[in-house]
């Protein structure tokens, strides 16, 4: 059951009881289609990124449908004292910028464990923060795709608005007042890769699945906007902008 997950004694218990209650006094933070999110088994979920703050609203989400809310996180977070305990008693994983041989490598085995334990995992398909001017998500890289297509593992787009009121873009510290912004989260279908399977290490097949992808989270953070993106995905490459602080390439 959905449920079965969350309860299991843990540390994601006293993280919650602090975290969730700070949160909830800046942000209103309401989930639409948070059934789309599959109640057992393994599965990817990749959110838009906009703000320092949007991993709380995304692991609070996540958290109130009975799964935890694990994230990839880079190899060298783990090595902080505390915060390197923590990522490791909860399970988030580490990802190392390495060869692209050793990254394969490493994305099976990753997939291979999710599946074995019936895990989710959320990974920022943009890497970093979004470099595009209105927010809008920009060009994907590839480890979500990588990892869900490596395990046949439900790939799930995810959009929020609203985060950017509380710790905009860059912005240093938090925005308070007023309390409780509203924050809105919509979770949409899985995306279709039957196609795909079996092509995990083609470079086609990943940058078919990335597209899909990111159209698929552009289409819901437009429907939280109401409005249309550009019909160009902003590319940091062409603007001269340099991607840092990301995940995979």
């Amino acid at each position: 059951m959905a449920a079965s997950e969350r309860s299991r004694p843990s540390l994601f218990w006293p993280l919650a009881v602090i975290v969730i209650p700070l949160v909830s006094i800046l942000a209103k933070i309401t989930t639409t289609d948070a059934h789309k999110l599959p109640r057992d088994g393994a599965f990817v979920l990749a959110p838009n990124h906009y703000s320092e703050f949007d991993p709380l609203v995304v692991a609070i989400s996540v958290f109130r449908t009975g799964r935890l809310p694990r994230f990839m996180a880079k190899e060298s977070l783990f090595h902080v004292p505390v915060l390197g305990w923590i990522l490791k008693r909860t399970g988030m994983i580490p990802v190392a910028r390495a060869s692209s041989a050793s990254a394969a490598k490493q994305t099976m085995k990753q997939s291979r464990e999710l599946v074995e334990h019936g895990r989710g995992v959320i990974v920022y398909p943009e890497g970093t923060l979004t470099r595009d001017p209105e927010l809008w998500p920009m060009r994907g890289k590839s480890g979500a795709v990588r990892l869900a297509l490596a395990g046949d593992i439900p790939l799930i787009p995810m959009a929020q608005w609203g985060t950017q009121h509380i710790m905009g873009r860059y912005q240093k510290g938090l925005s308070l007042w007023p309390l409780r912004k509203r924050v809105r989260v919509l979770v949409g279908d899985p995306v279709d890769l039957s196609d795909l399977r079996g092509r995990a290490g083609e470079q086609a097949a990943i940058n078919e699945a990335n597209d899909r992808l990111m159209s698929a989270i552009t289409a819901l953070l437009e429907q939280l906007r109401g409005e249309k993106a550009p019909a160009k995905r902003w590319n940091p490459a062409e603007h001269g902008q340099r991607e840092t602080g990301r995940l995979d390439s």
